[in-house]
C-alpha cells in the first residue's frame, strides 16, 4: 500500500546524491589565485594564452592546483600567498615584457578550493554578492535623450548631404527638440524631397506643413519612428554595457556584475574592489577610433621594419602589429575619427558572400571617406582604436574602389566570429550615450564577513528551533519532516550553485524564510494523518490518505506564494530580485522535498509492515476522550 516503485526510490536517491555533490564546493572555502584578463580590446583570451601561462609556470617551477579559463579571463589556483605573489610576477613579466604597453591585466584573486574532480563536473560554489564579500556598487543613469539627440543631429547632417546630392534646394534644415524641420519655397520641390528622404531614411516619419511664422514657407517635419527610437535606445544600453565590460577587465575583478536595470539604468557591481577612485576612473574612460593610411612602401622593406620594431620608425609613421601578428607602419596623419561613425554591424559581402563588417558614417564622414578612398585606391587603410593615448590596429583592409554614400564594408579572410568581434570593437570604442553615477556604495570585507556570520547563525538557529519543535511534537514523523527539510536546504543550495547565482544578504533571508514555509507542508501532512487516525482509519490507510489529501492544499498555498515571488522577480530590482530568486527556487524545492522525499522515508519505515498497530506521530486527540 505504502511503497514507492523502484524508479521513484532511485529518483529520490539520485536527487539527494546530486544535491550533496553540488552543495559540497561551498564548504571548501577559497585559496589564493592569479587572474589574467585582456586590457586591450583587440587582444583575446584564448587557448593559446592558456598554454602560454601554463608553460610560463612550468619554466619557473611553480606548481598550481588548477588552471581555469572562460571567455574573459584565465585563473590559476595556487597553494599559498607566497606562491601566488611569485606566480603573479612571473606571468606579468612573460605577458607584459614592456610595462608601458601592457596587453594583459595580471591581478591577485581568490578561487574556490574545490578538488579538481568536483570542478570537472562543473560543481562550483555560489558567488558572493557585495554585501557578503565587500566591494563597490554603482548605479549608472544612461542619458537616452542624449542618444536620440545625437542621432537626430547626425540625421540632419545626412539630410543636408542627401538634398545637395539630389540637387534639391531647401530653405534650411534645423532640429527643434525631437523633430527635424526642413523648409521649402515650392510644393513640388517639397514632394521631391519627401520622396528622396523616404527612400534613404526608412527610420523617419515625414509630415507636411506650413510655417506659421511665414505664410510663404512650406515645411517638412521628420521624426524618428517609435521602433527606431526603441532600437537606438536598446543599442545605446547594449553598447555601453559592452564598453563597460571591456574597461572593467583591467581591474581584474573575478565576477563583475554589469546588467541593465529598467529601461535606462545600468548596475555595476565589483566584488572585492575597494578602490572607488580607480573604479570611477575606469568607468568614465573614453576611447576613439581613427582612420589612417598605411605606409605600404616602408612596410614592405624588411630593414625598415626591423628598425621600426626596435623603436625607430621612419619620420611621420608609427609601428603597430595588426590582428594576427603582422607588423605594419601607419602614418600619423588622422584622416577620419570615430565621431563620424554612427553604426557598425557584422554581415556578409553581397558578391562573395564572405563575412564582412558594414560601417555607417554621418554625412560629413561620408564626404571625407569618399575623397579618401578615391585618392587611395589599391592602398591599405588602418582602422585604429585609441585609448589612453595608445592605438591598436583593429584591421587594415585594402581600398578596392571609391566608396560613397557613407556605407563602408570591411571584408577579407574573416570568419563570422571575427566579423562580429570587429563590429563590436568599432561600436564599443566609446560610450553610445552619456552616463552619470546616481548611486555609489562601498562595502568593506570585514562587514561582508560579519554579514555572512550573522546570516549563517540566523539560518542555523532557525533550523534547530524548527527541528526541536517538530521532533518533540510529531516524534518520528517530525524527525522525517526535519530530514525532508534538510534535503530541501540541500537542493536549494545545490540549485543556486549549479545556476552560479550570486548569494546576497536578502538571499540568506529568503533561505531562512523558505525553511519556515517548507516545514508548513509537512505540518499539513502530519495533521492530516492524525485526522485520518482520529476518524478510525488504519495506520497504513491514514498515511496514504494524509499525503494524498494534503497535496491539494500544499499545491494551492505554494502556487499562490510562487505568484507573489514571480511578481517580485519581474517588477523588483537589486536586493528585491535577489530575494525573489531564492524565494521562488525554495518553493519549488520545498514541494519536492516535503512531499516526495518525506513520503519516500515514511514508506521505507512503515511500508513493508503489514500489521501496523500505531504510528509514531505524537498524541492523537480523539473526540470524547
Amino acid at each position: 500500500m505504502n511503497r514507492f516503485p523502484l524508479w521513484k526510490n532511485v529518483l529520490v536517491a539520485l536527487a539527494l546524491v546530486l544535491g550533496f555533490l553540488y552543495t559540497l564546493p561551498n564548504f571548501f572555502g577559497e585559496v589564493p589565485a592569479v587572474q589574467v584578463s585582456s586590457i586591450k580590446a583587440t587582444v583575446k583570451v584564448d587557448t593559446q594564452l592558456l598554454s602560454r601561462v601554463e608553460d610560463t609556470l612550468k619554466t619557473a617551477a611553480i606548481t598550481h592546483t588548477g588552471l581555469f579559463s572562460d571567455q574573459h579571463s584565465i585563473r590559476v589556483r595556487l597553494a599559498d600567498t607566497d606562491t601566488q605573489l611569485r606566480a603573479k610576477d612571473v606571468i606579468e613579466k612573460a605577458l607584459n615584457p614592456d610595462p608601458s604597453d601592457s596587453a594583459y591585466s595580471v591581478a591577485l584573486n581568490l578561487l574556490s578550493a574545490s578538488p579538481s574532480w568536483l570542478t570537472g563536473i562543473h560543481a562550483l560554489p555560489m558567488y558572493l554578492g557585495l554585501d557578503l564579500r565587500g566591494g563597490v556598487h554603482f548605479l549608472l543613469q544612461v542619458d537616452m535623450k542624449g542618444a536620440l539627440t545625437k542621432r537626430l543631429d547626425s540625421t540632419g547632417a545626412d539630410l543636408r548631404s542627401l538634398l545637395r546630392d539630389k540637387n534639391i534646394r531647401h530653405g534650411g534644415i534645423n532640429r527643434e527638440r525631437d523633430i527635424i524641420v526642413i523648409k521649402f519655397r515650392d510644393a513640388d520641390i517639397r514632394d521631391k524631397a519627401k520622396a528622396a528622404i523616404t527612400d534613404s531614411q526608412p527610420d523617419l516619419t515625414l509630415a507636411e506643413g506650413q510655417d506659421a511664422g511665414d505664410a510663404g514657407d512650406l515645411k517638412l517635419t521628420a521624426t524618428l519612428k517609435p521602433t527606431a527610437e526603441k532600437r537606438i535606445q536598446e543599442f545605446a544600453i547594449k553598447q555601453n554595457i559592452t564598453t563597460l565590460h571591456n574597461r572593467i577587465n583591467e581591474l581584474g575583478v573575478a565576477e563583475p556584475v554589469i546588467q541593465q536595470q529598467g529601461a535606462d539604468r545600468i548596475v555595476v557591481q565589483l566584488p572585492g574592489v575597494q578602490d572607488t577612485a580607480k573604479a570611477k576612473d575606469i568607468l568614465g574612460r573614453t576611447a576613439t577610433l581613427e582612420l589612417r593610411m598605411v605606409d605600404d612602401e616602408s612596410s614592405s622593406n624588411a630593414s625598415v621594419m626591423d628598425q621600426a620594431a626596435k623603436g625607430q620608425p621612419p619620420v611621420g609613421t608609427e609601428y603597430y602589429v595588426e590582428r594576427g601578428g603582422r607588423p605594419l607602419l601607419v602614418k600619423k596623419q588622422v584622416m577620419l575619427t570615430g565621431e563620424r561613425l554612427t553604426d557598425a554591424q557584422a554581415g556578409f559581402d553581397s558578391q562573395t558572400h564572405e563575412p564582412a563588417v558594414h560601417l555607417t558614417l554621418d554625412s560629413a564622414g561620408a564626404r571625407i571617406f569618399k575623397d579618401l578612398t578615391r585618392d587611395n585606391v589599391g592602398k591599405r587603410m588602418a582602422i585604429l582604436l585609441v585609448e589612453k593615448g595608445k592605438g591598436e590596429v583593429v584591421t587594415a583592409p585594402v581600398i578596392r574602389s571609391e566608396i560613397g554614400g557613407g556605407r563602408v564594408q570591411i571584408s577579407g579572410r574573416m570568419s563570422t566570429v571575427e566579423a562580429s568581434d570587429v563590429a563590436l570593437l568599432l561600436r564599443a570604442g566609446s560610450l553610445a550615450a552619456p552616463m552619470e553615477i546616481i548611486e555609489e556604495r562601498t562595502i568593506g570585507p570585514s562587514l561582508g564577513a560579519d554579514n555572512i556570520r550573522k546570516g549563517f547563525h540566523s539560518t542555523t538557529w532557525g533550523f534547530v528551533a524548527i527541528a526541536v519543535f517538530m521532533t518533540l511534537y510529531y516524534l518520528l514523523f517530525g524527525f522525517v519532516s526535519v530530514v525532508a527539510l534538510s534535503a530541501n536546504l540541500l537542493f536549494l543550495v545545490a540549485l543556486l550553485s549549479l545556476l552560479q547565482a550570486t548569494l546576497t544578504l536578502p538571499g540568506i533571508a529568503a533561505i531562512a524564510l523558505t525553511l519556515g514555509m517548507a516545514i508548513d507542508a509537512n505540518v499539513l501532512i502530519n495533521e492530516r494523518v492524525r485526522e485520518e487516525l482520529r476518524g478510525g482509519s488504519t495506520p497504513q490507510a491514514a498515511i496514504t490518505a494524509g499525503y494524498e489529501r494534503a497535496w491539494a492544499t500544499i499545491l494551492d498555498s505554494n502556487v499562490t506564494t510562487l505568484i507573489a515571488g514571480v511578481a517580485l522577480l519581474i517588477f523588483g530590482s537589486g536586493p528585491v530580485r535577489g530575494f525573489a530568486v531564492v524565494h521562488c527556487l525554495g518553493i519549488l524545492t520545498s514541494i519536492f522535498s516535503s512531499v516526495v522525499v518525506s513520503r519516500g522515508l515514511i514508506n521505507l519505515i512503515y511500508g513493508r509492515r503489514k500489521k501496523l498497530a500505531s504510528l509514531s506521530i505524537g498524541q492523537v486527540w480523539k473526540p470524547g476522550v
